[in-house]
């Protein structure tokens, strides 16, 4: 298995929480996140008018409480995406090789990417075995938890919060007997009892908005107000999840870029993305390498590093709380430009 340096994980906080910026573990903040984005003692984070008239912005979340982490979201925080599926463009992108020495070495590639990940800064990683892109088919549910099954076993000892990334409830069960921390799932919970099975585990989970379904959303995208739809279904699943028992400061919401939607009803959801906190919830946003971006940019899967970056700087500009991505030390850069250049940043010396 992989060698993880021991000063990654060391210095993090109890497992009670998380990167917290409060109360007296705050001496040394930069420790406590491998990101190293930390913000000066008055930040007040997303201070935009939730759409929510019923419940006032002052309640919004700032805590994400998950299966052994309470997370700290008054900074941004970095998921980093962990493909463990051998037909992910990452396989080519990121130097993993499945075709190399069989089931181990893929094992061994994709704990050495999760390590990398984590090195680089991220703050969380999700763990997914099936490709959800564009015209992907289905995993067999054995096949996907083959694959997911040995590097979670490994990254749960890591000391940083997991998420696995499925839709299938038998797979959320394993993984979360397992340990993990958040389900992420694209479906949002409508498959079979997954429901049910989430609501027996106090796990963080995420809600994600999806047209229609991997194989064919693209084919046919949605059509009408793209953000008044979204809020309605996003505003459903929650209401879903209260009637099961699952504690609303577990859930986190993504809009679901990309995931049956046109490349302009992708940016409407970014520019208009200070609507989209459904009940003053926090926002997941998923913008990395999506063909959007290559759609204005005409680069390639590959080459969408720069516009990935400006679309996480522009979606925590506007309130989201979590991003997910391929590339992230790019995006902490990127990110620590921004922080610097809103007065959020730390003291910087005059030399």
């Amino acid at each position: 298995m992989v060698a993880v340096e021991p000063l990654l994980y060391t210095q993090r906080l109890p497992l009670t929480r998380f990167n917290t910026l409060t109360g007296a573990q705050t001496a040394r903040p930069q420790l406590f996140g491998c990101s190293g984005l930390f913000f000066s003692e008055t930040l007040v984070l997303n201070p935009l008018k939730s759409v929510d008239q019923d419940e006032p912005n002052t309640e919004r979340f700032s805590v994400w409480k998950t299966r052994r982490f309470e997370i700290d979201l008054l900074r941004p925080k970095i998921m980093a995406i962990v493909n463990v599926t051998p037909d992910s463009f990452a396989t080519h992108t990121m130097g993993l090789d499945s075709s190399k020495g069989g089931a181990q070495i893929w094992i061994q590639n994709s704990l050495e990417h999760a390590a990398s990940q984590l090195k680089a800064g991220a703050d969380l990683l999700d763990i997914g075995a099936e490709s959800t892109r564009p015209g992907a088919g289905e995993v067999p549910q054995e096949e996907e938890w083959r694959r997911l099954e040995p590097v979670l076993k490994e990254v749960i000892t890591w000391g940083v919060p997991v998420s696995v990334d499925t839709y299938k409830p038998e797979i959320m069960l394993r993984a979360l007997e397992l340990g993990v921390d958040i389900i992420n799932d694209i479906w949002a919970l409508r498959q079979g009892n997954a429901l049910e099975v989430v609501g027996r585990f106090e796990c963080g989970v995420c809600l994600m908005h999806m047209h229609a379904e991997p194989k064919t959303m693209q084919l046919s995208p949605m059509q009408g107000d793209v953000v008044a739809e979204v809020n309605s279904f996003l505003d459903g699943r929650v209401q879903a999840c209260l009637r099961q028992g699952i504690a609303k400061e577990r859930l986190m919401l993504d809009p679901g870029i990309g995931f049956g939607k046109t490349v302009a009803q992708n940016f409407s959801l970014l520019r208009q993305q200070h609507h989209l906190h459904i009940r003053n919830l926090p926002l997941l946003m998923g913008w990395s390498r999506k063909s959007s971006l290559g759609a204005v940019t005409g680069q390639d899967v590959g080459n969408r590093v720069s516009s990935s970056v400006v679309a996480a700087v522009l979606a925590i500009e506007r309130g989201a709380q979590v991003i997910r991505v391929h590339d992230v030390a790019p995006t902490i850069e990127g990110l620590k430009v921004w922080l610097h250049a809103s007065g959020l940043g730390p003291s910087l010396s005059p030399t």
